[in-house]
Protein backbone atom coordinates (compact mmCIF):
# COMPACT_ATOMS: atom_id res chain seq x y z
CA UNK A 1 0.00 0.00 0.00
CA UNK A 2 2.86 2.36 0.85
CA UNK A 3 4.29 1.88 -2.64
CA UNK A 4 0.97 2.61 -4.29
CA UNK A 5 0.23 5.78 -2.34
CA UNK A 6 2.75 8.06 -4.12
CA UNK A 7 1.63 6.71 -7.51
CA UNK A 8 -1.99 7.33 -6.62
CA UNK A 9 -1.22 10.89 -5.49
CA UNK A 10 0.69 11.49 -8.71
CA UNK A 11 -2.22 10.13 -10.76
CA UNK A 12 -4.59 12.49 -8.97
CA UNK A 13 -2.32 15.46 -9.64
CA UNK A 14 -2.07 14.47 -13.28
CA UNK A 15 -5.86 14.12 -13.52
CA UNK A 16 -6.37 17.62 -12.13
CA UNK A 17 -3.79 19.04 -14.51
CA UNK A 18 -5.33 17.20 -17.46
CA UNK A 19 -8.81 18.41 -16.60
CA UNK A 20 -7.71 22.05 -16.41
CA UNK A 21 -5.70 21.69 -19.62
CA UNK A 22 -8.61 20.02 -21.43
CA UNK A 23 -10.97 22.84 -20.47
CA UNK A 24 -8.61 25.45 -21.91
CA UNK A 25 -7.73 23.53 -25.06
CA UNK A 26 -11.32 22.51 -25.83
CA UNK A 27 -12.42 26.13 -25.54
CA UNK A 28 -10.14 26.93 -28.48
CA UNK A 29 -9.89 23.74 -30.54
CA UNK A 30 -13.20 22.01 -29.80
CA UNK A 31 -13.73 18.27 -29.58
CA UNK A 32 -11.19 17.54 -32.31
CA UNK A 33 -8.28 18.60 -30.14
CA UNK A 34 -5.55 15.99 -29.77
CA UNK A 35 -4.63 14.15 -26.60
CA UNK A 36 -1.03 15.21 -27.22
CA UNK A 37 -2.02 18.88 -27.07
CA UNK A 38 -3.86 18.39 -23.77
CA UNK A 39 -1.00 16.35 -22.31
CA UNK A 40 1.57 18.97 -23.32
CA UNK A 41 -0.53 21.76 -21.80
CA UNK A 42 -0.85 19.73 -18.59
CA UNK A 43 2.81 18.78 -18.48
CA UNK A 44 1.94 15.09 -18.51
CA UNK A 45 3.88 12.58 -20.59
CA UNK A 46 1.88 11.11 -23.45
CA UNK A 47 3.31 7.63 -22.77
CA UNK A 48 2.18 7.59 -19.15
CA UNK A 49 -1.20 8.94 -20.26
CA UNK A 50 -1.82 6.03 -22.60
CA UNK A 51 -0.76 3.60 -19.92
CA UNK A 52 -3.75 4.76 -17.89
CA UNK A 53 -6.25 5.42 -20.66
CA UNK A 54 -6.43 3.09 -23.60
CA UNK A 55 -8.21 5.55 -25.90
CA UNK A 56 -8.93 9.24 -26.33
CA UNK A 57 -12.59 8.54 -25.58
CA UNK A 58 -11.72 6.81 -22.31
CA UNK A 59 -9.67 9.84 -21.23
CA UNK A 60 -12.46 12.26 -22.11
CA UNK A 61 -15.03 10.13 -20.30
CA UNK A 62 -12.89 10.21 -17.17
CA UNK A 63 -12.38 13.98 -17.42
CA UNK A 64 -16.14 14.50 -17.82
CA UNK A 65 -16.76 12.48 -14.66
CA UNK A 66 -14.18 14.58 -12.80
CA UNK A 67 -15.78 17.80 -14.04
CA UNK A 68 -19.21 16.65 -12.92
CA UNK A 69 -17.68 15.95 -9.52
CA UNK A 70 -16.70 19.62 -9.33
CA UNK A 71 -20.30 20.64 -10.05
CA UNK A 72 -21.53 18.32 -7.30
CA UNK A 73 -19.06 19.66 -4.76
CA UNK A 74 -19.97 23.27 -5.54
CA UNK A 75 -23.70 22.52 -5.21
CA UNK A 76 -23.22 20.65 -1.92
CA UNK A 77 -21.21 23.56 -0.55
CA UNK A 78 -23.96 25.94 -1.66
CA UNK A 79 -26.65 23.90 0.06
CA UNK A 80 -24.55 23.88 3.23
CA UNK A 81 -24.92 27.68 3.44
CA UNK A 82 -27.80 28.72 5.68
CA UNK A 83 -28.76 31.67 3.47
CA UNK A 84 -30.50 30.58 0.25
CA UNK A 85 -29.14 33.46 -1.84
CA UNK A 86 -25.59 33.09 -0.53
CA UNK A 87 -25.76 29.38 -1.29
CA UNK A 88 -26.84 29.99 -4.86
CA UNK A 89 -24.21 32.70 -5.35
CA UNK A 90 -21.50 30.37 -4.05
CA UNK A 91 -22.57 27.64 -6.45
CA UNK A 92 -22.77 29.88 -9.50
CA UNK A 93 -19.50 31.68 -8.74
CA UNK A 94 -17.59 28.47 -8.02
CA UNK A 95 -18.89 26.76 -11.16
CA UNK A 96 -17.91 29.74 -13.32
CA UNK A 97 -14.47 29.90 -11.72
CA UNK A 98 -13.69 26.26 -12.50
CA UNK A 99 -15.11 26.72 -16.01
CA UNK A 100 -18.19 24.58 -15.56
CA UNK A 101 -19.49 23.45 -18.92
CA UNK A 102 -16.09 23.83 -20.61
CA UNK A 103 -16.25 20.19 -21.67
CA UNK A 104 -19.49 20.89 -23.54
CA UNK A 105 -17.77 20.55 -26.94
CA UNK A 106 -17.44 16.83 -26.20
CA UNK A 107 -21.22 16.43 -26.18
CA UNK A 108 -22.34 13.88 -28.74
CA UNK A 109 -18.78 12.81 -29.56
CA UNK A 110 -18.25 10.27 -26.78
CA UNK A 111 -20.40 7.59 -25.22
CA UNK A 112 -21.95 8.50 -21.88
CA UNK A 113 -20.76 6.08 -19.21
CA UNK A 114 -22.80 4.95 -16.23
CA UNK A 115 -20.57 7.04 -13.97
CA UNK A 116 -21.14 10.15 -16.09
CA UNK A 117 -24.91 9.61 -16.10
CA UNK A 118 -25.01 9.02 -12.35
CA UNK A 119 -22.99 12.14 -11.60
CA UNK A 120 -25.01 14.25 -14.03
CA UNK A 121 -28.24 13.18 -12.35
CA UNK A 122 -26.79 13.93 -8.91
CA UNK A 123 -25.55 17.34 -10.03
CA UNK A 124 -28.93 18.15 -11.57
CA UNK A 125 -30.72 17.05 -8.41
CA UNK A 126 -28.56 19.29 -6.21
CA UNK A 127 -28.91 22.27 -8.54
CA UNK A 128 -32.68 21.89 -8.53
CA UNK A 129 -32.59 21.86 -4.75
CA UNK A 130 -30.57 25.09 -4.70
CA UNK A 131 -32.96 26.77 -7.12
CA UNK A 132 -36.08 25.53 -5.31
CA UNK A 133 -34.74 26.80 -1.99
CA UNK A 134 -33.95 30.21 -3.48
CA UNK A 135 -37.42 30.41 -5.03
CA UNK A 136 -39.07 29.48 -1.75
CA UNK A 137 -37.05 32.16 0.04
CA UNK A 138 -38.23 34.72 -2.53
CA UNK A 139 -34.69 35.77 -3.45
CA UNK A 140 -34.50 34.28 -6.95
CA UNK A 141 -36.60 35.70 -9.77
CA UNK A 142 -39.64 33.50 -10.23
CA UNK A 143 -39.09 32.85 -13.94
CA UNK A 144 -35.44 31.72 -13.63
CA UNK A 145 -35.11 27.97 -14.06
CA UNK A 146 -32.42 25.44 -13.23
CA UNK A 147 -31.51 25.20 -16.91
CA UNK A 148 -31.24 29.00 -17.18
CA UNK A 149 -28.70 29.01 -14.38
CA UNK A 150 -26.74 26.07 -15.80
CA UNK A 151 -26.57 27.79 -19.19
CA UNK A 152 -25.46 31.04 -17.56
CA UNK A 153 -22.64 29.19 -15.82
CA UNK A 154 -21.62 27.47 -19.03
CA UNK A 155 -21.50 30.68 -21.05
CA UNK A 156 -19.59 32.69 -18.45
CA UNK A 157 -17.28 29.76 -17.72
CA UNK A 158 -15.92 29.53 -21.24
CA UNK A 159 -12.53 30.91 -22.31
CA UNK A 160 -12.22 34.09 -20.28
CA UNK A 161 -10.21 37.23 -20.87
CA UNK A 162 -7.97 36.12 -18.00
CA UNK A 163 -7.05 32.90 -19.81
CA UNK A 164 -6.57 34.74 -23.11
CA UNK A 165 -4.05 37.11 -21.54
CA UNK A 166 -2.30 34.21 -19.80
CA UNK A 167 -1.87 32.46 -23.16
CA UNK A 168 -0.45 35.67 -24.62
CA UNK A 169 1.94 36.00 -21.72
CA UNK A 170 0.42 39.37 -20.77
CA UNK A 171 0.79 38.91 -17.02
CA UNK A 172 0.55 42.69 -16.62
CA UNK A 173 -3.12 42.55 -17.61
CA UNK A 174 -4.23 39.41 -15.77
CA UNK A 175 -5.25 41.22 -12.57
CA UNK A 176 -7.31 43.78 -14.49
CA UNK A 177 -8.98 41.01 -16.50
CA UNK A 178 -9.73 39.07 -13.31
CA UNK A 179 -11.33 42.15 -11.76
CA UNK A 180 -13.42 42.72 -14.89
CA UNK A 181 -14.57 39.10 -14.79
CA UNK A 182 -15.72 39.47 -11.19
CA UNK A 183 -17.78 42.50 -12.20
CA UNK A 184 -19.45 40.55 -15.03
CA UNK A 185 -20.29 37.70 -12.65
CA UNK A 186 -21.78 40.19 -10.18
CA UNK A 187 -23.89 41.77 -12.94
CA UNK A 188 -25.16 38.34 -13.99
CA UNK A 189 -25.98 37.37 -10.40
CA UNK A 190 -27.85 40.64 -9.88
CA UNK A 191 -29.98 39.74 -12.91
CA UNK A 192 -31.06 36.56 -11.10
CA UNK A 193 -32.44 38.41 -8.11
CA UNK A 194 -36.18 38.66 -7.58
CA UNK A 195 -37.86 41.88 -8.61
CA UNK A 196 -36.83 42.12 -12.26
CA UNK A 197 -39.14 42.11 -15.26
CA UNK A 198 -40.04 38.96 -17.17
CA UNK A 199 -37.44 37.05 -19.16
CA UNK A 200 -37.99 36.88 -22.94
CA UNK A 201 -38.98 33.72 -24.79
CA UNK A 202 -40.01 30.37 -23.43
CA UNK A 203 -38.10 28.78 -20.56
CA UNK A 204 -35.71 26.04 -21.75
CA UNK A 205 -36.90 22.48 -21.27
CA UNK A 206 -35.39 20.43 -18.45
CA UNK A 207 -33.64 18.05 -20.87
CA UNK A 208 -32.09 20.72 -23.09
CA UNK A 209 -28.55 20.27 -21.77
CA UNK A 210 -28.74 16.48 -21.49
CA UNK A 211 -29.99 16.11 -25.08
CA UNK A 212 -26.58 17.22 -26.41
CA UNK A 213 -25.00 14.09 -25.02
Amino acid sequence: MARRAPRYAEAERNDRALLEAAKKVLAVDGAHTSVATIAARAGVGIASLYRRYRTKEELFQHLCALSLGQWIQAAEEGLARDDAWEGLVHYVTAAIEFSGGALGPLAGTIQVTDEMAEKFNRSDELTRALVARAHEAGVLRADATTVDISLLIEQLGKSSLVEQFEVQGRTDLVDAASSARQRIIAIALDGLRAGHGSLPGRPPGPDLLAERW
